[in-house]
Parts: C-alpha cells; structure tokens; sequence
C-alpha cells in the first residue's frame, strides 16, 4: 500500500520530530572536559562527545554579596546542564574527578585543598591538625589591624623581625645573649669600677 504525498510528509515530520526532541534530551545532562577558559567575562568551552560549546559560565559556590572566584583549568572533568536541551544556554559544574586528573586524598575526615604550583591547605578532623604547606619561595600576608589573638604553645623556626613595642609577662629565658643598643648582657664591660660602696658606670658597648 502507498502513502499518499501527505501522509509520507506527516510521517517524515514526525521522525524528525523525535529526532530532535532525542537530541535535546540528550543534551539535557551531558559530560565533557574543559576546552578553553576566558577570565573575563568568565566563560569556559565544553569538550563533549565530538562536540565543543561556544563561551559558557561556569557555577561558582556564591555570586551575590559573599563572591568566589576560583577558575576551572584545561582538562578538568565538568558536567554540564543545558536547560531545554540547548547547547547554547548550557551552565558548567566543576570539580569532577576523572581518570586524568584524579582526586587529592582518599579517606574520610579529610579536607584538602591542593593548588597549580604545590601549595596544600588541610585539615585533617581525624587527627585534628591543620597544615598550610606553600612552595619554598611561597610567602603569607596576613593584616589584621584590630589585633590577633593566638592561645597555646608557639614554635617558630627562622629569624624574626619585630617593628613596634613588646610586652613579656613572665621569664624570658635565651641561649646565646641578648644585646641592647650595642651592649650585650653577656659580654659587656662597665666603666668607672673600683673597690667599695660605689655603683659602677654604664655598661660599655660591644
């Protein structure tokens, strides 16, 4: 039996149709990899399948008052949704773990954070310790003009340098010497002695 012209045409539209509506649900939920980032605007392109979207915003963790900026890089798994199934309106989530750029820890109660050049911040809640390892020609800033308040033990390795006053309750007890404007507690001499009741002169510079 033949179909009649618009009968052909009806079925052909509707097989194109579902083509496209298959299509579009395929895009709803796709997986890919980062193929280029713009930092401004930012915008990201999508690896996926044989496919490569054009600039796409990313998701970051808060965009209103509080803000995040941390950028994807090249290669970083991403999942990316694609509302109605249109490529073009796409938003990318980060931070899937893949094959080729796997995950940095492999237990419970581990919070770490590891950067580009080596540097890790970590907090271990099993043995209760904080660590913040930088590069060896990696430095810190911290500014807090209303005052920092540090309770327990403090070893420090390395020499220090103090611009302003400092207030010591309690004994200080050092190694070496301790020298103050040229003297040294250690090794000064002081003029002026002689036998008797007097009171020697200052202490002599070193």
């Amino acid at each position: 039996m033949k179909l009649h012209s618009h009968a052909r045409g009806a079925t052909i539209g509707a097989m194109n149709d579902f083509a496209a509506l298959s299509r579009m649900l395929e895009n709803l939920i796709r997986l890919g990899v980062i193929a280029a980032v713009q930092m401004t605007p930012p915008r990201v392109k999508v690896k996926t399948g044989e496919l490569t979207t054009a600039w796409l915003p990313w998701l970051a963790l808060r965009a209103g008052a509080d803000r995040e900026w941390d950028p994807p890089t090249l290669d970083e798994q991403v999942i990316l949704f694609s509302p109605s199934g249109q490529l073009a309106n796409g938003v990318v989530i980060t931070g899937l773990p893949s094959d080729h750029i796997p995950a940095n820890g492999n237990r419970a109660g581990l919070h770490r954070r590891t950067y580009a050049d080596g540097a890790v911040i970590e907090y271990d809640s099993v043995a209760h310790h904080l660590n913040a390892t930088l590069p060896d020609s990696g430095t810190t800033s911290l500014v807090s003009r209303g005052g920092i308040n540090i309770i327990g033990p403090i070893n420090h390795l390395g020499d220090y340098n103090q611009t302003g006053n400092q207030n010591v309750v309690g004994r200080v007890d050092v190694s070496e010497d301790v020298v103050a404007g040229g003297v040294s507690l250690v090794n000064h001499l002081t003029g002026g002695v002689k036998q008797g009741t007097d009171q020697s002169g200052r202490p002599l510079p070193t």
